[in-house]
């Protein structure tokens, strides 16, 4: 048995890491905004201005909200981030961490304020030991604090003999974000099915009484319906038996969580997880006053509307048109700048040795708002 940790494809190495850093990211908070792309589809020189560089600035400190993926609290979204650029002391190195940036009126988001969460500072022990990994997997506010909070995956040590050991922590949301130390998600043994790991967390509002629940993968094609209101120690309000009909990775439909509108949410499952702005198939599972246990017959996850926009990777001067080994990946379709219209976080990187995320605002979706790398994290 392993642990499927979710992961962007992106890993950087160090020297072209740290080049990209100084060049992506040496605007202060006051320059000029972002411009479209140059010759070639270069990125001019002001075209990654306007960023807050290798600064960082205190997280605002929010009173609570119902904004999705606000861990501080103050009204605005934020961003996770996986698999952040390691420098090249640590390439082969432990998990670099969760790195989170935080929302902005002005910008919809503010890479100078910033958080590393690390397995070593904010994960919980199993047992005597702290896992080696820490990747975010879904996030909503399971506690009903007005702070949204971090499900993680961790790899608890097992010696694969009999049940393992619930891989998920929760990290819960504050006034000051996500700080201090997780807590495991305690799933009873009434809602657990055979011996496999527990994993694909997804939340939803799955019994339609207006609290977040999270359902996760058991043994046998069968899943975990946790309802919450979860405390703060990981225990949900109420958990069942498991629930049959469901397959080996679990995912919310897209966009709407409640595909057919009945005050439910519902949830998806296909053979493996499915990757934001890709076409794929599934089966549809309904939910219910029971939980997300009724068939609702296939299900397609569609890709974006025309071409995805790049983030605007710099290239050595005479490079020439961006190279085949640029990928870009979509990493959210949501709203971050409060115009009530989903913006778009893309990510690309250029195989394993750079990367850059840009938001490109509904408003202007030839044009980024913001962009920035994960290298920033090198510096927290």
């Amino acid at each position: 048995m392993r642990i499927r940790i979710a992961r962007a494809t992106a890993t950087a190495a160090a020297g072209c890491a740290c080049a990209l850093l100084l060049a992506a990211c040496g605007g202060s908070p006051d320059s000029s905004g972002p411009s479209g792309p140059g010759k070639n589809g270069d990125a001019p020189p002001t075209a990654l201005s306007g960023l807050a560089g290798a600064q960082r600035h205190p997280v605002p400190r929010g009173t609570g909200s119902h904004t999705p993926d606000d861990f501080n609290g103050d009204g605005h979204r934020d961003l996770v981030l996986n698999n952040l650029v390691k420098p090249a002391a640590d390439a082969h190195g432990d998990d670099a961490g969760i790195g989170i940036v935080y929302g902005s009126a002005s910008r919809g988001l503010d890479p100078s304020v910033r958080q590393l969460l690390s397995a070593h500072a904010n994960a919980a022990k199993i047992g005597d030991t702290l896992p080696s990994a820490f990747d975010a997997e879904a996030s909503c506010d399971l506690d009903r604090d007005g702070f949204t909070d971090l499900v993680v995956a961790t790899d608890p040590p097992y010696n694969g003999i009999g049940r393992p050991p619930v891989p998920l922590q929760i990290l819960f949301g504050s006034p000051a974000g996500l700080t201090g130390r997780a807590v495991a998600l305690r799933i009873p043994d009434r809602a657990r099915f055979g011996n496999e790991w527990p994993d694909h967390p997804v939340c939803g509002d799955f019994d339609g009484d207006g609290k977040p629940d999270l359902a996760v993968t058991a043994s046998a094609g069968r899943l975990s319906f946790l309802r919450g209101p979860f405390t703060r120690d990981g225990r949900p309000h109420r958990a069942g038996g498991t629930i049959p009909g469901a397959g080996p990775a679990l995912s919310a439909p897209e966009p709407r969580t409640d595909v057919n509108g009945d005050g439910y949410d519902d949830l998806v499952y296909a053979a493996r997880r499915h990757e934001p702005g890709t076409p794929a198939k599934g089966t549809l599972l309904l939910g219910s006053p029971d939980g997300p246990g009724r068939p609702g017959g296939p299900y397609r996850f569609g890709a974006p509307a025309g071409k995805l926009p790049a983030a605007p990777l710099r290239r050595s001067p005479g490079a020439g048109a961006p190279s085949r080994a640029e990928t870009t990946l979509l990493m959210r379709y949501a709203d971050f700048d409060d115009d009530r219209k989903p913006d778009t976080v893309v990510r690309t990187h250029r195989g394993e040795t750079a990367d850059l995320i840009a938001l490109y605002p509904a408003a202007t979706p030839d044009r980024p708002l913001i962009t920035f790398t994960s290298a920033l994290f090198n510096a927290n």
